[in-house]
């Protein structure tokens, strides 16, 4: 019976046998259950690529100090975030560029180079001896890893319709996660030696090299992600009797000037405009919506250098005076209940309100979240441990649930054969202002713990107020005008 169904499918005119698309999409159409396999698939690879994100941002400020760089305690916050935004600055210059790539050769291969590239450079940055080390490794690291956007449009090809949200809150969670287990890991393993004495000695290569132990055991793991990984099935559409499948992403991107008058009068067979050779750049509900993302993107990236800076500053300076242990047990209670609410809670919610009302929510609520922070601070012991805990689990479910929506909004604004471009210029855009965020962050950091007795908003009150500004700019872009959808269904295949 399944026999004879293949070839029913195959004998329609949207399926091609030499496609790999055509084949994950014959599987769709053969497989009715829950997609577990995939689920994990597209899970273990997110996760691969955004640990080492941020898992420097809890030793970063003993790195920095370490390193002799910065003069005074102060300026500990300035040098770390050039650190920090060396990684995303090196995917902003290369994120269009992997896009391309992944329209033209398959999401697999991209796929497959940005987990190598987390082995061999997020060993190398562990190792760093200086300053300038650190900067170079993580900014190779970040321009050989452009698997991010690929994986989205992965994530959509890969499973059916009634998945596909749930494939994208798997994406947004597995990259919440990172950003939450990799400081995590980052707290518990950085300085070994000190920490667990009797398993790391001061001469070992973890003593040697005190953050080298996190950044081997991310590699480690992208190393068994890659292995795994070459089992993945591709999913690009490349139907070579019709010729179009290779350039649909070169042509979008250099159309700026949109399509001829006679391309304008020309249908196809299903009496709809082929979208091939229309500009990304003037596809206003894509575009609308990675702009929303990239602020969003810029306040959440600043929000998370600026907690490990912020918690691990001294009291005298408006922190918590945490250390790279207790910062580690914040971000992994958050880690674990953001798992939960992600994989529970989100998909029924945004089946009920819709993307762009659970972000707004998210937002609003972020906004009165962050103004509490400062107060926060002023308490100590029990209540201090209890009340920054669920604080950080609250900002990181708002955070997760705002991407979310918006990588829903920039999938259904594109059709397929454009999905890998378009999540190039969403990455290259998000990179950009997350690049911003650290260095930025860190230098307001520097700045506003220098201004303790300052008349308005002193010490770190102007840090956290800085960040409302951000997140309430881009909660007023996702009302109309600015913020656009798409009305009619996106099309997979390039046929």
């Amino acid at each position: 019976m399944a026999e004879e169904y293949r070839e029913a499918l195959l004998k329609k005119d949207d399926y091609y046998e030499n496609c790999p698309g055509c084949k994950v999409d014959q599987l769709k159409e053969l497989k009715k259950g829950f997609p577990f396999r995939d689920l994990i698939s597209i899970w273990i690879v997110v996760l691969c690529t955004a640990l080492p994100i941020s898992t420097l941002f809890p030793f970063l400020y003993f790195m920095i100090r370490d390193f002799g760089i910065a003069e005074r305690e102060e300026d500990i916050g300035y040098y770390a975030g050039y650190v920090g935004s060396s990684f995303m600055i090196g995917r902003a210059l290369t994120s269009v560029f992997w896009g391309i790539v992944a329209d033209r050769y398959g999401r697999k291969p991209v796929i497959l180079l940005g987990t190598i590239a987390v082995v061999i450079f997020n060993t190398l940055f562990g190792l760093s001896v200086n300053f300038w080390m650190a900067i170079i490794t993580r900014f190779l690291l970040g321009s050989l890893n452009g698997l991010l956007g690929p994986i989205k449009a992965y994530a959509v090809e890969i499973f059916r319709a009634e998945y596909q949200a749930l494939g994208l809150s798997t994406v947004s969670t597995a990259w919440g996660l990172g950003l939450i287990i990799g400081p995590a890991l980052g707290g518990f393993l950085a300085q070994p030696a000190e920490k667990y004495p009797n398993l790391f000695s001061k001469e070992s290569l973890f003593g040697r090299f005190p953050y080298f132990l996190p950044c081997f055991c991310i590699s480690l793991f992208a190393l068994v992600v890659t292995i795994v990984s070459c089992w993945l099935p591709e999913t690009l559409h490349v139907h070579n009797e019709k010729k179009t499948s290779s350039n649909d992403s070169y042509d979008a991107l250099e159309a700026a000037t949109g399509a001829s008058k006679g391309d304008e009068t020309r249908t196809d067979d299903k009496g709809r405009k082929p979208s091939s050779n229309e500009s990304l750049l003037k596809n206003w509900p894509l575009m609308s919506s990675i702009v929303v993302y990239c602020i969003f993107s810029l306040h959440d990236m600043a929000y998370t250098e600026i907690f490990s800076l912020w918690a691990e500053s001294s009291r005298k300076l408006g922190g918590l005076g945490y250390t790279t242990e207790d910062v580690g047990e914040v971000l992994a209670i958050s880690g674990f209940s953001l798992l939960v609410f992600q994989l529970s809670l989100y998909p029924y919610v945004e089946r009920i309100l819709g993307p762009i009302p659970v972000a707004r929510i998210a937002a609003a609520l972020s906004i009165l979240l962050l103004s509490s922070y400062p107060f926060i601070a002023m308490l100590s012991g029990l209540g201090l441990s209890i009340l920054i805990n669920c604080a950080s689990i609250m900002k990181n479910v708002f955070s997760v649930s705002i991407v979310t929506g918006m990588f829903i909004l920039q999938n259904n604004a594109v059709d397929q054969n454009q999905r890998g471009a378009a999540n190039g210029i969403s990455m290259t855009g998000m990179s950009l202002f997350k690049a911003v965020g650290p260095a930025g962050g860190g230098a307001i950091l520097s700045w506003a713990q220098r201004r303790q007795n300052a008349a308005f908003l002193p010490g770190v009150q102007m840090v956290f107020f800085i960040l409302n500004a951000v997140e309430l700019i881009g909660l007023l872009m996702t009302f109309k005008p600015f913020l656009a959808q798409r009305q009619d269904k996106p099309r997979n295949g390039t046929a």
